[in-house]
Order: C-alpha cells, then structure tokens, then sequence
C-alpha cells in the first residue's frame, strides 16, 4: 500500500488515538477557529493586498495555550490553494504535526482541518503553512505561539516580536518571493523588514518593570544578528527550551545568529527613566544596521531587579545517553539541477538544487521515497549534520528536540533546540532521544532550500 493511501484509509484512525492519549475525549475544551484568509495591510504609503492571515486587515495572532492543557485549533482554509498548517517546535503527536502526504492530507478551500494536542513543553513556538509552503509564508502566514508555564514566572509584563520581511514594490504590490539566483544561494531576501508587520515599533512598558520579550524569526530566508542596545538583560530560553547556563549578553560586535524558524526569550529590565527605550537591533550584511522595534520607558519606576525572576521550570525532556548513541550522518549540499519535485496540490518552485545524502527530496506527493534514517523508539542518538556548501542552513526536526554537542568551527552552549543553524562548512553532532513515535520532517527552514530539494523525513519507529 503506498503511503498516501494508508494515510487516508488510517487518518480518522489515528486522529481518535491521538485525542484518546491526550485526555481529548474527556476535557473537550471548545475549538478556536483560525481561519486562514485574504488580507490587506499598509506597510508604506500604499495598502498591500494579496496577504495571507488569519485576519482580513492584522498579521496572524499570538496563538495562546497552557503547558499540559489540551488544544483544539480548528483551522479552515478560506483561500483558493491548498494549505496544511504545522505548529514548529511543539512535540505533539505525529498525526497533528500539519505536513501534507506524511502526516495528513492538504486542507482544500472551504475545508477544515482540527488539530487536538496537549503541548507538554512551556515556551515560544510558532505557526506556518506546510503546503505551498513558500507562497503562503512569503506573503503573511507565520505567527507565534506561547506555551505558558504553569505557575507565575514573575515578569510585570510581556512583548512578543515576529521578524520577518517582506518583498515589496513601490506601490505596495508584491515582487517575486523567490528567485532561482535565491534559491541556489542563501535564499532571496525581502526589502522591508517588520516586527509584527511594523516597521520599528515602539511598545510601552512601566520604567524598571521586568519584560519577558520573545524575539522568532519567522522569515523564509533571512538570518538575524540581533543584539539589544544599552539594555539589562539576560537570554532566559531559547527555542522554547529555558536557559540554565550564563550566556554573554550579545553586542554589535558579536550579534547572536537567529536563523528562520529559531526564537530567543530576554528577561529585560526597563530603564528607569521616563521616554528611555531598549533598541532591539539587527547587523544586517550588505545592509545598514536596522532597529527592529524598541521597548520605552514609562511612568514611575517599579525597581524590579533581575535576580527577582525565579528560573524557569525545565520542560520534560530525556536527555539522550552519550556512550550508548548510535549514529547517523547527515551530508547537506548541492544536486545537479533535476526534474520538478512532485508536491501535489502543495506548490513546487520547478526544480531540484539542493540534497541530503546527495539525493534530493523529490516532492511532498512523490513515491518511492524512504526515510533518511530508521530510529528506534527510546533510544539515544547522535546525528552528525555536515554542510558541504557556502550558504548557512538553518536545519530543523519536527517533533523532537536536540541538543548540540559539537562543531568543528565554533563553541555551542548545550542548548535545548529543534534547530540548528549550520554554518559555511560546519559540522555539527546532536544527540537526541527517539521517544515520539512517526515520520517526522527534516528539512532546511530557508524555504526556498527545501522546496528544491533540501528535505526528507526520519522515521521514529
């Protein structure tokens, strides 16, 4: 039986073991209807039209859930493509994860698809279409989404920042959002960079409070250096994952690289004087530095400090066994150019270009094509990602998370992420626990990489 076939004869099947493992059946909390829509908005002098959210006139919501509460997001697909919706970072069961042919069927206009998950990690996550994947990102459909702790974490105040740029004409129209010059390199970038589709945003806080802002790079292609100017702060998590050890607070001089689909979380502390603002600022190659949004001062000052924060609880995560990993390597790299991929009703970009293991994914929709590695449930592993190309790759694994290990050109903190940002020529080891069962995604999160080639899946068994 093929595996498009199984899916569909199996769906309902697996939608119902899902719900039954969460506690669905019995909680039952009501749905929260997203609908993905046409939009228009003003990022110059001229409206935009053309955009894709879940609001006729807004960028898409902070989607809001509670660590081990259950979710219900019904989302309904009101434009005329297909479209599948995966929550990035979230380790939820495989039939809710939102690619289309390895995990469920694309969602067709005036469909709607429930996801039911309860989120076992507290953290900073985020949303996209997994279906004409780089259409629908390009022109608006990513948002972020918080998963709380359970307790207080002692913050006054909260800012999440959605970085992503747009590619825009003149008169507010669209240009192309993706060049074949783009997609052979390190992708094709937009021309008006936003913060929650704003161009450097000013959001009050009270003078002294403490602000837990979360940055996520939800940008098809471009890299953030990010850096926070004159501020008292310190990095609190990262990818979702709390932060235990010290990390240096990042300068214009060393920036801290944020690749598409990675997020950061600052504990800050407001400057105590009334108008005083926190930049949040980009170092953008080829570009002049770009201040993404501010944090500003006001009223009296509360005279919170920094070591008032209590840590953040860790999430419930195996930590895998280093002397009883087996592993797998992974080679990333370039392909001669071949056929167009065959993605269904999920959009191709025409062609091949890049590889994993010198074999490029040939197509959401297409046959015949195994996994890039086999684990077995419960075990450790260690996977050696290898870059044999110039251009960075921020490589991301849907359902599990990693910790890295080693690079054989710089020193990585042992951070919690579902992804790794691989620089030129770097080889980076993870380890991980294969503790949730499926065929799980693993591709380049520049889109233009994966939807020419530069994907696959790994099967937990």
């Amino acid at each position: 039986m093929k595996r498009r076939d199984f899916l569909m004869s199996s769906g309902a099947a697996a939608v119902g073991l899902v719900a039954a493992q969460n506690g669905l059946m019995a909680a039952h909390p009501p749905a929260q209807d997203l609908v993905i829509q046409k939009a228009a908005y003003r990022f110059r002098d001229s409206v935009t039209q053309g955009l894709v959210s879940l609001s006729a006139d807004a960028p898409p919501p902070v989607l809001r859930g509670r660590v081990g509460q259950p979710m219900r997001l019904a989302v309904t697909n009101q434009t005329p493509d297909y479209t599948a919706m995966h929550w990035h970072g979230l380790r939820i069961p495989n039939a809710m994860d939102g690619v289309p042919y390895l995990t469920q069927l694309p969602i067709a206009p005036d469909e709607t698809f429930l996801y039911e998950f309860t989120p076992p990690d507290a953290g900073t996550y985020w949303y996209h279409p997994h279906c004409m994947t780089m259409a629908q990102m390009a022109h608006g459909l990513t948002g972020v989404m918080v998963i709380e702790e359970r307790g207080d974490s002692g913050f006054d105040s909260e800012e999440v920042l959605n970085l992503r740029d747009f590619r825009l004409a003149d008169d507010g129209g669209f240009l192309p959002y993706y060049t074949a010059r783009g997609a052979a390199r390190g992708g094709t970038h937009g021309n008006v960079l936003t913060a929650n589709w704003q161009q450097e945003p000013v959001y009050d806080h009270v003078a002294g409070s403490l602000v837990r802002l979360r940055i996520a790079n939800t940008d098809t292609t471009r890299i953030y250096r990010l850096h926070l100017e004159d501020a008292e702060a310190r990095i609190i998590a990262w990818d979702g994952h709390p932060v235990r050890q010290a990390l240096d607070l990042p300068s214009p001089k060393a920036p801290l690289f944020v690749g598409p689909g990675q997020r950061v979380d600052f504990a800050v502390r407001m400057p105590d004087g009334e108008g005083r603002d926190v930049p949040i600022i980009a170092e953008l190659p080829g570009r002049e530095t770009q201040i993404m949004a501010r944090l500003r001062s006001v009223g009296a000052s509360l005279k919170r400090h920094l070591n008032d924060l209590p840590p953040l609880p860790e999430n419930p995560v195996t930590r895998p066994d280093l002397e009883k990993a087996e592993m797998h390597e992974f080679v990333f790299g370039w392909t001669p150019e071949g056929g167009a991929p065959d993605d269904g009703l999920c959009g191709s970009l025409g062609y091949s270009f890049w590889s994993i293991n010198r074999t490029p994914w040939m197509g959401d929709a297409a046959t015949g094509s195994g996994p890039l590695a086999v684990l077995e449930r419960g075990k450790s592993y260690v996977l050696r990602l290898r870059n044999e190309s110039p251009n960075l790759h921020p490589i991301h694994l849907h359902g599990l998370v990693f910790l890295p290990i080693r690079s054989n050109r710089r020193a990585l903190p042992a951070l919690l992420t579902d992804t790794a940002l691989l620089l030129k020529g770097e080889v980076i080891d993870i380890a991980l626990v294969a503790d949730n069962p499926g065929d799980w995604a693993f591709h380049c999160h520049v889109i233009e990489h994966q939807k020419t080639g530069l994907a696959g899946y790994i099967r937990v068994t």
